[in-house]
């Protein structure tokens, strides 16, 4: 009798469980899913391209005042030719 409830009770948990992990195979919970993932992503696209400039920025302005090239406050807007 307890072996019959308990192995009833382990195929219930089966089916509930079962049934959660078809429902969120459901193509509007993907859906759901992707985009959120995808914005989750692109924000993280974000902040390393941000970080990206940034660290360059501070790299020429770092290496025009070591070699005189510009004023260190505005060294986008110069008279001095790169080279291109």
């Amino acid at each position: 009798m307890i072996r019959r409830l308990f192995y009833m009770g382990l195929g219930a948990f089966g089916a509930v469980w079962t049934m959660r992990k078809l429902q969120a195979l459901h193509p509007n919970h993907l859906a759901r899913r992707a985009v959120r993932n995808a914005g989750g992503a692109l924000e993280q696209a974000r902040d390393l391209a941000g970080e990206a400039l940034r660290g360059a920025a501070e790299r020429e302005i770092e290496l025009r005042s070591r070699f005189g090239l510009d004023t260190v406050e505005n060294p986008y807007h110069s008279n001095v030719k790169d080279g291109r």
